[in-house]
């Protein structure tokens, strides 16, 4: 090819199609691949077979086939730094935002997987689930950017995405035979907090967005309010002794 490397928000092919391809380059295809899909561009059969050479892909040359077809061709490059017009990160949460994504993508074939613990969220991270299921933590991760994407694809299986408290939750995912929990989507957040975009697909399957704490933060207030009960005991044992 011939074509110049794209500059960010641009979609023409890459100069060397020997290159070797990024995750993030896999990841831009696959997102495509689930967009064809959601409009009908692709069957489920085309959408697993292009899905499976996108994983599989080591070079730029193996990833174009899988997109020229489809409208715009190719794949954005990714952006390498956030919008100018992005909000301020302020507040309790600015220590958690920022960095480069530790894992962008996770797939379960009559399996499961998890991302949980301390790891960082990147831009837009991508999961599949055929016969198998996954969890996605958030209560303890990073997260690369203030709002990022978590790309669901459930199919006869499920997906579990935890966000922590003060996390503002948006969900933007299409159920075929399946469905998307929008319980959390509205709570109110807290000020600089991340904003998650919950989008992809569920047929026969389903994704579900739960809020928790995390098992540290139950133990602390456990014994937050074991301690404020025996306070009060000693306080009434004290007025019965005057």
């Amino acid at each position: 090819m011939t074509d110049a490397v794209p500059s960010p928000g641009a979609t023409p092919g890459p100069q060397d199609p020997d290159l070797r391809a990024s995750d993030a380059d896999r990841e831009r295809v696959a997102e495509h691949l689930r967009d064809a899909l959601a409009e009908g561009r692709l069957d489920m059969a085309e959408f697993e077979e292009r899905l499976e050479a996108t994983y599989n892909a080591r070079t730029y040359g193996e990833l174009v086939p899988l997109t020229r077809d489809l409208p715009t061709g190719a794949v954005a490059v990714p952006l390498t730094k956030a919008p100018a017009n992005s909000p301020a990160v302020t507040g309790d949460w600015a220590s958690r935002i920022g960095g480069e994504g530790t894992s962008s993508w996770a797939v379960a074939i009559m399996a499961g997987f998890q991302r949980k613990g301390h790891w960082t969220v990147p831009r837009r991270f991508t999961s599949f689930a055929f016969w198998g299921g996954g969890e996605i933590d958030l209560r303890e991760a990073r997260f690369a950017e203030r709002e990022v994407v978590i790309n669901c694809i459930a199919i006869m299986g499920g997906m579990t995405v935890i966000v922590p408290p003060g996390v503002e939750v948006a969900v933007r995912g299409i159920g075929i035979m399946g469905g998307f929990d929008q319980r959390e989507e509205g709570a109110p957040a807290d000020p600089g907090a991340p904003r998650v975009i919950v989008t992809g697909l569920a047929f026969w399957g389903g994704v579900g967005v739960v809020r928790k704490i995390t098992r540290a933060e139950k133990q602390r207030l456990k014994e937050e309010r074991r301690r404020e009960k025996l306070e009060r005991k000693a306080a009434r044992r004290e007025e019965l002794g005057d």
